[in-house]
């Protein structure tokens, strides 16, 4: 019965007009998920949960493909050039959005050549730093780097990955404070330092982040959405703190190939908007802190990414970020 409520939206128009005569709904064949980062990493465990319930509702079944290397290039090239039918799709991160303007030379157009379907959820950053550096709020930070430019270091889980990115929208925002960014093979990798006081910050995921605060290792003094986590009230936002437009989060969103068919774009926006619904999935995704999103149209992924895109761009520009 499941599988029925998908399918019934072909009376709402949401047919695929095949090639030829022939008319074929969505899904006529199982669905590549294309995921461009490694398997069991922290975009590769949510996407194989949509993936699991896509299963379960839809016709055929839709199965991960994890396609790394050059960042996230070779997995949504694979997307980019394959057939505009619906059966290739992409899962990809706040990583899509900054693509233009950290390679320069690509083999795909990341707006051109590519359909917002849906942005299925959001996941924010939490400020950690040391526990014996001399600030106990976001207002004690600002003014210790103030008062001291240069001197301290913050860690990053990579050069132009998305919590370097939202560290230094933060330090703009803040007054263009100056402190040294150091970069890691990923957050595991940066954070003992961190905790011995190599480090004064790190910005991470909040699901990554947050442990440390609770445990105690280090201190949070504030988190980069628009409200406040259910995981931790104490902690309050940039915001709050009177720093305004720092807000980011990493985000998880479905594309297809650009040119794929409005209803076949309007099918899988609906099959994965059901599955976001799903009490089971909220539970398992509200545990990695997944602000999940079960109403967005296409329309609305594709202004969140555009918009995402020119935040992005103007922070590299401006902190001059370079990928090796």
């Amino acid at each position: 019965m499941q599988r029925r409520s998908v399918l019934t939206l072909a009376a709402a128009g949401l047919a695929l007009p095949a090639v030829g005569r022939a008319q074929a709904p969505w899904p006529s064949q199982p669905v590549r998920l294309v995921v461009p980062f490694a398997a069991g990493g922290p975009t590769d465990i949510p996407a194989r949960l949509f993936a699991e319930e896509l299963s379960k509702i839809l016709p055929q079944r839709v199965v991960v493909e994890n396609r790394t290397g050059a960042g996230v290039v070779v997995g949504s090239e694979v997307v980019a050039k394959a057939p505009k039918d619906g059966h290739t799709l992409l899962y990809n991160t706040i990583a899509h959005s900054v693509l233009r303007a950290l390679f320069p030379r690509l083999p795909f157009d990341p707006v051109a050549d590519f359909q917002p379907v849906a942005l299925l959820g959001v996941i924010p950053m939490v400020l950690l730093v040391n526990k014996d550096l001399p600030a106990r709020s976001l207002q004690d930070l600002v003014a210790l780097y103030r008062a001291n430019p240069g001197k301290y270091d913050y860690g990053s889980s990579g050069n132009g990955g998305a919590v370097h990115l939202a560290t230094e929208l933060f330090l703009a925002r803040a007054g263009g404070l100056a402190v040294n960014h150091v970069p890691y093979r990923g957050s595991a990798a940066g954070m003992p330092d961190l905790l011995s006081g190599r480090l004064a910050m790190f910005m991470d995921v909040a699901a990554g982040g947050l442990p440390y605060h609770t445990r105690g290792d280090a201190r949070a003094l504030g988190v980069s959405a628009d409200r406040r986590l259910a995981q931790a009230p104490e902690v309050p936002t940039f915001a709050e703190a009177g720093i305004q437009g720092a807000e980011s989060y990493t985000w998880h969103m479905v594309l297809a190939p650009a040119g794929t068919p409005a209803p076949v774009v309007q099918a899988i926006n609906a099959a994965f908007n059901q599955v976001a619904a799903q009490d089971n999935v909220r539970r398992r995704l509200t545990d990695l802190t997944m602000d999940l999103r079960s109403d967005t149209t296409p329309e609305t992924a594709t202004r969140w990414l555009m918009d995402e895109i020119a935040k992005w761009e103007a922070t590299i520009r401006q902190a001059g970020i370079r990928v090796e």
